[in-house]
């Protein structure tokens, strides 16, 4: 029982004993009497209303808290929103700013605790990075515009895809005739073994002094950008290499010798019916020379038939005299792939100690990939052999 409990009682028991001990007033009590007592009495039962009220609230808060004491109402069973209190999600949390600056500590001393700790979920494996970064990431590897047009998957290991190395056609079977022959179909399996892309930066303590927000956008803008350019010139260098006839372990990539203005419409005449969205590649610098042949032509002609033209500067600069691929015509889409065996996100190693005697830090950034040519005849390379 509680301190105000037991003075309640207390007066309590002083009143009752107060109005017990009223004793009755004679018949000849005048007026003034009567109306004293009267207001004696009100007096005591206005009090007594008061106490009783005070003593029904007290108790009841003492029964509450008994009953929480007995653990017949436990705190944590009491649900957040009855409380008052929001609970937030993990897409919520990962946005905070206590969250971002508990990230950029994780990117500074490779400990994950902190971001883990702020999580009101468990969650497996690389704790997951605020949303802006992810969308810097996501679009890094869009405006890479190669790997952009590239047909993603997710596969953790070594990814196995079988591609037509030679079919039969089908044929029209007329009712009554001989039964059409079997068809003839040899596959090609195409190992795509992931490899480590990798970029590293140095940095100065004036960026390492950034705030939290600004010093994650930097590191991820660069080495984001920086590591899809890799991807896509290591894919553009593995349709240069590939063979002009299929084996049982690679595709075919078809070649045809640069004519000039009609370089274009040569690749296209050598794909496949199944490169339905195809593409140019090329260096910038053939793109202007393509478009000087048009303007030298006297006439209107479009050098790229109106087809989609990215850039890739590894390849040849077309001048007509300089060897190698001047350009490449494909169906990226169905014709090429890039697994990301952990996701298209960066992982990064912090180094403060290399390099401290010039006040820098060294920052390397890895996401592992594998690149394939996963289809016959859904490239076309131009040469100038």
């Amino acid at each position: 029982m509680t301190k105000e409990l037991v003075e309640i009682n207390a007066e309590l028991t002083e009143i009752e004993a107060r109005a017990n001990a009223l004793t009755p007033l004679a018949e000849t009590a005048t007026s003034e009497e009567i109306e004293q007592r009267a207001n004696e009495i009100n007096e005591i039962d206005t009090r007594k209303a008061e106490l009783m009220a005070q003593k029904s609230e007290l108790e009841a808060r003492e029964a509450t808290v008994k009953a929480v004491a007995e653990n017949k109402m436990k705190a944590e069973e009491i649900k957040p929103e009855e409380r008052g209190e929001k609970i937030m999600t993990n897409a919520e949390i990962r946005n905070s700013k206590e969250y971002i600056h508990a990230f950029a500590n994780y990117i500074k001393n490779d400990n994950d605790k902190e971001c883990r700790s702020l999580l009101t979920e468990n969650v497996n494996g690389t704790v997951p990075v605020p949303d802006f970064v992810d969308k810097i990431v996501r679009t890094a590897w869009d405006n890479e515009q190669v790997m952009a047009l590239v047909n993603k998957t997710n596969l953790k290991g070594n990814v196995r895809v079988g591609f037509e190395l030679s079919a039969t056609d089908a044929v029209v079977h007329t009712e009554g005739a001989a039964a059409p022959s079997e068809e003839t179909l040899a596959l090609g399996i195409v190992t795509m073994v992931p490899a480590t892309i990798k970029k590293w930066i140095t940095i100065s303590d004036e960026v390492l002094d950034l705030d939290d927000g600004a010093f994650l956008e930097y590191i991820y803008k660069e080495l984001g950008y920086r590591i899809a350019k890799k991807a896509a010139d290591s894919l553009i260098g593995l349709i240069v290499a590939a063979p002009t006839t299929a084996t049982a372990t690679a595709v075919r990539v078809k070649e045809v010798a640069t004519a000039g203005i009609y370089d274009v419409v040569n690749a296209l005449s050598l794909l496949s019916d199944e490169a339905t969205n195809p593409t140019i590649v090329m260096n910038k610098q053939s793109y202007a020379y393509y478009k000087g042949l048009a303007m030298a032509a006297n006439y209107a002609i479009d050098p790229f038939e109106g087809i989609k033209v990215v850039f890739n500067n590894t390849l040849a600069v077309a001048d007509g005299t300089t060897t190698g691929t001047y350009m490449i015509v494909g169906d990226f889409g169905s014709g090429a792939q890039a697994n990301y065996p952990n996701g298209q996100g960066i992982t990064f190693k912090y180094d403060d100690l290399s390099l401290a005697e010039s006040d820098l830090v060294k920052i390397v950034g890895r996401t592992p990939v594998a690149l394939g040519l996963v289809a016959c005849d859904r490239f076309v390379r131009v040469v100038k052999a």
